[in-house]
């Protein structure tokens, strides 16, 4: 049991390493040891969540084909350069709900360095904004009606007795995460030495081609025409999700068989596939165009890593789930909340939300742990800030100028590691808070 646990760990390991599709397909070696070499019984793949990644991921990058995608950016930098003084709490709000709205955090690649421009104008410290900006792109996940994380803890609760809705779920973790990222962006506000008194910055500027470089260049998207066509994507987009929340919150209204209602995942579906092809039809979306677009693509990387992922774990756990049971048993029924801590270092390891859902939120209800606790528990499950090599994290050292935000020297010791330790620890607690006072 010890060395196949150790075969999914190293393939997980390695496949981090790897990054983007390598995650799932490594994914695939531990899954044909344990069958093959050491005679498992295969789990089951999750594809229901991987068909509403597909959904919704389509939709989302026809959205960004017809320019929709466009104009929710240049509506955020509007705000942004409004009012520049408090950039360090409105970057990451907009970066939050950008990911709420599409469902991924991908979509900021193209506002991070307006909100680095931004601070460098105002003569604020980039590393501020930009450090928990991209830790608010990621969180926004765990709140947003059409991330695969949601819709996955959605249906596995259900289907192990806990009857909640997705707009159960997003009046949980939404003010949870809120809260959490305006305390990550109070404890960043004064991080750091201003740029006028940071010796290291001061020393650059001396340089003409360093000073250049650092304030020769800017980003915006204000220059931009924004078409009808693109503004009437985003509101077919918009209705897309008022109605999935609709039907999530008034599920007698959904047609059914056999005294069985429609079941949400299947609605998500639909209603995504019609939304994108109302795009295609009515804002003259581009079908190649999407394919081609960052949110297309890192939504179906997404999905063969979830895949990997998750089959490899459904895979060990079903085989070994009385031994876990009565590993665990004793520890989770005297501190259920102590999932948490199983869920973020899985979170470390293999960089998906939706693929810790997946993975581990069977096993948690597995050991008797109640829904409500789950639930409280859920902002938890984001732990991939932890080692610095989320692709959102990256790009948004790459996209600082001023060299302020980080990676460390010893790997761990970088910009986002405070923002992401507050932002996720006290989300958790009043997630914890709130699940305990309604249920």
């Amino acid at each position: 049991m010890i060395l196949q646990l150790l075969i999914v760990l190293g393939a997980l390991w390695v496949g981090s390493r790897y990054g983007s599709l390598a995650l799932g397909a490594i994914s695939g070696i531990g899954l044909a040891i344990l069958v093959f070499g050491f005679g498992l019984k295969p789990g089951s793949p999750p594809t229901d969540v991987i068909y509403i990644i597909i959904a919704a991921v389509t939709c989302a990058g026809i959205m960004q084909a017809s320019g929709g995608m466009d104009w929710l950016i240049q509506m955020a930098e509007k705000m942004l350069r409004k009012h520049p003084d408090r950039i360090t709490f409105l970057a990451p709000m907009s970066t939050f709900f950008l990911t709420v709205l599409v469902g991924t955090g991908h979509v900021v690649y193209t506002l991070m360095p307006i909100i680095c421009d931004i601070s460098l104008k105002q003569g604020i410290r980039p590393e501020r904004p930009c450090g928990v900006a991209s830790i608010a792109s990621q969180v926004g996940i765990t709140c947003s009606p059409i991330a695969a994380a949601v819709v996955a803890f959605v249906s596995i609760s259900n289907a192990n007795g806990f009857d909640v809705t997705i707009p159960g779920v997003l009046m949980i973790s939404i003010p949870a995460c809120l809260c959490g990222l305006l305390a990550a962006a109070a404890a960043s506000y004064h991080r750091g030495l201003d740029l006028d008194k940071d010796p290291e910055f001061q020393a650059k500027l001396q340089d003409p081609v360093q000073r250049d470089y650092i304030y020769g260049g800017g980003a915006t998207t204000l220059d931009k025409v924004i078409p009808p066509e693109a503004k009437r994507a985003v509101y077919v987009f918009l209705l897309a999700l008022c109605v999935i929340v609709f039907f999530a919150a008034v599920p007698s209204l959904l047609p059914s068989w056999d005294s069985k209602p429609l079941k949400m995942n299947i609605v998500i579906q639909i209603v995504m596939i019609a939304a994108a092809a109302l795009m295609i039809i009515f804002c003259k979306a581009q079908p190649k165009k999407a394919v081609a677009g960052p949110v297309w693509q890192s939504g179906m990387v997404a999905v063969v890593a979830i895949y990997g992922i998750a089959w490899l774990a459904d895979t060990y756990f079903s085989n070994y789930l009385t031994e876990m049971e009565t590993m665990l048993a004793d520890i989770v029924k005297e501190y259920p909340w102590s999932i948490a801590l199983v869920f973020f270092l899985v979170s470390v390891l293999i960089n998906s939300q939706g693929a810790v859902v997946v993975a581990m939120l069977p096993l948690a209800y597995s050991l008797g742990i109640d829904g409500p606790v789950l639930l409280g528990v859920f902002p938890s499950v984001y732990g991939y800030f932890f080692i610095p090599n989320y692709p959102s994290d990256i790009a948004t050292v790459n996209f600082d100028r001023s060299g302020t935000t980080v990676i460390g020297k010893y790997l761990l010791n970088h910009s986002f590691m405070m923002p992401g330790l507050i932002s996720t620890s006290i989300a958790t607690i009043v997630a914890y808070i709130l699940t305990s006072i309604i249920y």
